[in-house]
């Protein structure tokens, strides 16, 4: 009788050593390589109007802030790792990160200023999982931008409608306020920031 061999589970340092070579994006769950779907128009559009506003920000303020390209995330779970849709990073602590200069990856909190997840058909993962990793790790923002409103409405309220949740790091813990329409973001990281969630949502201004 044939057995068959369990695939390896990868470890987050397996994981960047023997990352696919083949030009598509993988995060890393509970130890498996999971593809990252390639995604729609108009989560590039908000996503590249986000870069935009807040590389603006950060020129205009001279924060000592970065956004890369693409950097992992490795959460206090061993075998994780997120790659955010877009994460603002702070060069003043990438020096303590011992994952920065070699891959390109963070495994500290203040490594991070900021991280946001565009809400995709998988929304559970933005708003359970990576809710309590990036909490737990103790990034100091993150966002849910829920523009397809695919979130349950204990998450977005009733009636579902496109929300933007933000999570701003309070004694160890997330405290979420929602964002919707013309309601004008508020944000810890970005306090001068002056955008509604409905430019958010159109990518424009």
């Amino acid at each position: 009788m044939m057995t068959q061999t369990r695939p390896k589970l990868l470890s987050f340092d397996e994981y960047i050593e023997q990352y696919p070579e083949d030009g598509k994006k993988y995060e890393l769950r509970d130890g498996k390589l999971v593809e990252m779907k390639r995604p729609i128009g108009k989560h590039e559009e908000i996503g590249g109007f986000l870069f935009g506003e807040l590389a603006m920000e950060i020129r205009r303020l001279k924060l000592p802030y970065i956004i890369p390209n693409s950097a992992a995330v490795k959460p206090n779970r061993i075998k994780t790792a997120y790659l955010p849709d877009l994460i603002v990073l702070d060069k003043t602590n990438l020096v303590n990160d011992p994952y920065w200069e070699k891959s390109s990856s963070i495994s500290l909190g203040n490594s991070a200023q900021l991280v946001i997840e565009i809400v995709s058909t998988n929304w559970r993962d933005d708003y359970v999982k990576k809710f309590d990793d990036y909490e737990s790790l103790g990034i100091a923002e993150f966002w849910i931008i829920d523009y397809l409103a695919l979130g349950s409405a204990r998450f977005i309220g009733t009636p579902k409608e496109p929300t933007i949740s933000i999570c701003q790091l309070i004694d160890g813990e997330y405290q979420v306020t929602l964002f919707k329409g013309e309601n004008r973001l508020i944000s810890n990281i970005f306090s001068e920031l002056n955008l509604t969630a409905n430019q958010i949502f159109q990518g424009s201004i």
